[in-house]
């Protein structure tokens, strides 16, 4: 995946582990039980443990199909919203969404 010193994408730290975390890690710095620059550290590490974890551990698939409202490509990072979705899981659950984004990102580095 990813090299020694390569930063990792933060799109997992808008999620509700992460957002704790960060709060977690502010009441600390605010407390001053942590320098600001471990806290930033740890958010590195965070970002790039959990983008390993779901990579290694997450199997489960799932199909979907809607209608492509809006599509963008920048800095390497694909943007999609989709509406009136419908998903099917490998587990046959099945469940309707009216919008979704997806972001997708490169995730190996560019050969120099």
């Amino acid at each position: 995946m990813a090299q020694q010193g390569q930063s990792y994408y933060e799109l997992y730290r808008s999620t509700s582990v992460g957002m704790a975390l960060a709060d977690t890690l502010d009441d600390l710095i605010s407390s001053r039980r942590i320098e600001p620059q471990l806290a930033m550290r740890i958010m590195q590490n965070f970002d790039e443990s959990i983008a390993k974890v779901l990579n290694e551990k997450v199997k489960a698939r799932m199909t979907f199909k809607g209608h492509l409202d809006t599509y963008r490509f920048c800095d390497e990072v694909w943007t999609f919203i989709i509406k009136d979705i419908h998903f099917k899981m490998d587990n046959a659950h099945q469940f309707d969404a009216e919008k979704i984004k997806i972001v997708a990102c490169l995730a190996k580095e560019k050969a120099a």
